[in-house]
């Protein structure tokens, strides 16, 4: 373990997923299980379609006062997780009064433009093992660590030493990507950025711009797509958001460059095109029949969008830039109505979505971060209900 703090000094949820498909299908996974071996789920057809407007409801701010809010994981025995980009920092929040507890800092975040402690994840096997995964910036690369939580520790030592499970992940002052999930196959995927250097989107030798699909020991997982390669998906600029819906399919946002910001629909093996495609054509389709559309799109002024969480049979997206959240009504893999807009300017920018449960939602807002404007109460924590 020491060895592990020096590399990070020196250079330093629960989600779900499984199979994955776009609007056609699931290229790549067989009618009958997806790459991690869960069974695949009815036709769209047989699925509930949501009505095409929906509501939101703030219910109530569950904390205040936070410093950069990144990742966000709830506790299964109650608490929520919060990871602070700047000061690479994880705190716990009662979800019920708000108080706020400093767990400690990951040592090794060298926090700088986009990058520092970002997304956050508990184990598949939390219940036995109580690992909590994070994704850091050091001073060399960006690397996904797991670190164990005991809350019967003294305060301010909750958290153990944290053990690198995978590195070597291109950083840059932009575009580092950073949202870690587990699906229900039990891997873990990591949304990355191109870090402004276009080329490595297409390169598949490259983790830079890519959703990778490990194993919790950081191997590449049984069924990804590409032999002795974690690459799952790639033509991505830069993945902030990973969710799953109720038949197990994968959807990422996506930041554009000046003019779409995308929602897709991620099949395994899949390229969705950047930098030589943004978003669709003016007919509907790429120019090249091999990448992959979005299901949705925005210009880049009314979303920017970070995380992304599904609940009610819709993909409800946080946006930067654009200070709301959208809702985005799913039939099967594809969008059954145009996108529709929440939040306007209430709360500035919001950074992520994680489900509450239900027709629950936990958004952070990301004021903090350099580049909103903060108001009293900044950043903070709400609770909606949606529907």
């Amino acid at each position: 373990m020491s060895a592990v703090l020096a590399v990070l000094a020196g250079g330093s949820l629960l989600a779900t997923a499984g199979c994955s498909s776009g609007a056609g299908g699931s290229p790549g996974v067989s009618a009958s299980a997806s790459p991690g071996g869960t069974t695949a789920s009815a036709s769209p057809s047989a699925e509930r379609t949501p009505p095409a407007k929906g509501t939101v409801t703030v219910v109530r701010t569950v904390a205040e006062g936070l410093n950069s809010p990144w990742g966000l994981a709830p506790l299964p025995e109650g608490g929520l997780l919060v990871a602070s980009r700047d000061k690479g920092t994880i705190t716990r929040v009662d979800e019920k009064t708000g108080a706020k507890t400093e767990l400690g800092e990951v040592p090794g975040t060298a926090a700088a433009g986009e990058g520092g402690l970002l997304g956050l994840a508990l184990s598949p096997r939390y219940a036995a093992d109580h690992m909590v995964y994070a994704y850091v910036t050091t001073v060399s690369d960006n690397r996904v660590v797991r670190m164990l939580y005991d809350a019967k520790r003294p305060a301010g030592d909750e958290l153990g030493a944290p053990d690198t499970v995978f590195k070597g992940i291109p950083k840059g002052m932009i575009h580092n990507g950073g949202r870690i999930a587990f699906g229900p196959d039990g891997m873990l995927y990591v949304g990355t950025g191109e870090t402004g250097d276009r080329g490595l989107a297409q390169d598949k030798k490259s983790l830079g711009g890519k959703i990778l699909r490990l194993t919790p020991e950081g191997e590449p997982a049984a069924g990804d797509p590409f032999p002795d390669s974690p690459v799952y998906s790639y033509g991505h600029r830069n993945v902030q958001g990973l969710a799953w819906d109720a038949e197990q399919r994968l959807f990422a946002s996506e930041f554009g460059q000046d003019t779409w910001d995308e929602l897709n629909a991620i099949a395994p093996g899949a390229d969705y095109g950047w930098p030589i495609a943004e978003g669709r054509s003016a007919e509907g389709k790429t120019a090249d029949a091999k990448f992959r559309d979005p299901i949705a799109q925005w210009h880049t002024d009314d979303a920017s969008p970070s995380g992304i969480a599904y609940a009610e049979g819709s993909i409800w997206m946080a946006g930067l830039k654009g200070q709301r959240l959208w809702r985005i009504p799913l039939k099967g893999a594809t969008a059954s109505a145009a996108p529709q807009a929440f939040l306007e300017g209430e709360y500035g920018r919001l950074r992520t979505v994680v489900s509450a449960g239900g027709d629950r939602l936990w958004v952070t807002t990301s004021n903090t971060d350099g580049r909103g404007h903060p108001k009293s109460g900044d950043d903070r924590i709400l609770e909606l209900r949606v529907s």
